[in-house]
């Protein structure tokens, strides 16, 4: 039963979150804030019914703030010999999330960005989004959903595109996606951190993409512009 209420409560919430998320539009005024408040309020619904996963891999649980413990390398990075070599002001402190630039960023949250993009595909600026399958915060289906909803010229020629499997070593590290400028991706045994979970997988990845080579077999492209990270 508690379910069942928890399910209509977030339907409530769903449909407020839209209502704010159209108002905040692509603007980042003050009207992002409710919608994110609605956002993340069905966030933390979904969480609590949950055993502690971690929305960064839901194959694991969250341990700590951030859901990992990156105090060696906030502990290495605030170093006087490591300030040092960096040019970092001695009374600066290193932080893996900061407290104030979230804050300050909160209206962007919400915004709209994805309206700027198609300009980027008409002018053949290659776009390139991926997600590990095991995230949840930024799940692989959320974003293949927004990129193949995306109004613009090749979006149907995207949409009938075949999937692919995406090869390393050998072996399929993820399914890729393409037509035109247009490359989604997504990691196998990845979550959020893509680099960390799977390091050869997302080295490959970005050196073939950067290089014109992470396409279908018999497409080729030259121009190699813009990396866009999810």
């Amino acid at each position: 039963m508690a379910h069942y209420q928890k399910a209509a409560s977030i339907q409530q919430l769903q449909f407020r979150s839209i209502l704010s998320f159209v108002r905040c539009g692509a603007t980042g005024s003050d009207m992002c804030q409710p919608a994110y408040s609605f956002c993340q309020q069905i966030f933390e619904d979904i969480l609590s019914l949950t055993d502690n996963v971690n929305y960064y891999d839901i194959r694991k649980k969250c341990d700590g703030s951030l859901c990992y413990d990156f105090s060696k390398l906030e502990n290495f990075l605030s170093k006087s010999s490591v300030k040092k070599a960096l040019g970092v002001p001695s009374s600066l402190d290193y932080v893996s999330c900061s407290d104030l630039v979230f804050r300050s960023m909160l209206n962007d949250w919400m915004r709209n960005l994805e309206v700027e993009i198609p300009a980027l595909l008409e002018d053949k600026i290659q776009l390139l989004v991926y997600a590990g399958e095991y995230d949840l915060i930024c799940n692989w289906l959320g974003n293949s959903r927004w990129v193949h909803a995306m109004s613009w010229s090749d979006q149907k020629d995207f949409i009938s595109a075949s999937n692919v499997s995406f090869i390393v070593d050998g072996k399929e590290a993820g399914i890729l996606k393409n037509h035109g400028p247009l490359t989604f991706i997504n990691v196998h045994n990845a979550g959020h951190m893509v680099p960390m979970d799977q390091p050869r997988a997302a080295l490959k990845m970005l050196e073939l993409w950067t290089t014109g080579k992470l396409l279908p077999p018999n497409k080729v492209w030259v121009r190699v512009h813009l990396f866009f990270f999810l």
